[in-house]
């Protein structure tokens, strides 16, 4: 394949740019000394996250109303604090403490290694996280994107195909000008199966010892790297 065919990147976001588990539990921790309550942090923020994946495929099915992501993570803020002990707190606490999401680390190579693919390619998220939480992780955790692209923007979460046509679209580009960068292969399929081109990134270290990552390419993927400086030099970038 020709590189100077793939002229937009698009990151997936939460594990693929970002430290979530980490980020999450390192927040949920100080957030638990606030209130006096001690636990397993890191189990805390695998519990909040399985309330994403939930949320969204009922909003995909049709089976819930469109919610913006902030209003899934909040919804299950609701089920798992009293599980780890939390006193009835102020709805203002908790608007604050759900934007946690909003003030996630990146990876150790995050934001060089995008700058590294801008200098060559527009780049931009694709991420199921709102715009407006988007906005403000790249502000917090310094991310450059030309663009911040949601899946809100298509009211479909990934990998409903809309999620990433929508956004070629947005970018004025051809679907297949257009190539998503992510560490979990299943989002990769999305893109493919909407005409995208796709790039694994592996992020081994995304869930602990909780779940494995994804650390091999299916066979049609484009690229596969170990990090974004190694996608850079792939792709000639400086």
């Amino acid at each position: 394949m020709s590189k100077s065919e793939i002229k937009a990147l698009v990151f997936d976001v939460f594990g693929t740019v970002v430290d979530w588990r980490t980020s999450i539990s390192r927040q949920a921790a100080a957030f638990g000394v606030k209130h006096g309550v001690q636990s397993d942090w890191d189990q805390f923020a695998d519990d909040w996250r399985v309330g994403y994946g939930v949320g969204m495929d009922k909003v995909n099915s049709g089976e819930d109303e469109w919610k913006i992501v902030d209003q899934i993570h909040r919804e299950r803020l609701d089920v798992i604090l009293p599980k780890y002990g939390f006193p009835q707190l102020d709805e203002d606490v908790l608007a604050d403490f759900n934007k946690a999401w909003h003030r996630l680390g990146g990876w150790a190579d995050s934001t060089e290694g995008l700058t590294r693919l801008k200098s060559k390619y527009i780049i931009a998220s694709l991420s199921n996280g709102n715009v407006a939480l988007l906005t403000n992780m790249a502000k917090y955790a310094n991310l450059p994107w030309d663009a911040v692209i949601s899946a809100e923007l298509a009211g479909k979460y990934k990998p409903h195909p809309r999620a990433y046509t929508h956004t070629a679209e947005l970018l004025g580009l051809k679907y297949d000008e257009v190539m998503l960068v992510a560490a979990h292969n299943n989002d990769l399929r999305g893109a493919i199966n909407a005409g995208l081109k796709a790039a694994l990134v592996t992020r081994p270290d995304e869930f602990g010892d909780a779940k494995k990552p994804d650390l091999e390419p299916e066979n049609d993927f484009d690229y596969f790297a170990k990090d974004f400086h190694d996608l850079a030099d792939q792709l000639g970038c400086d």
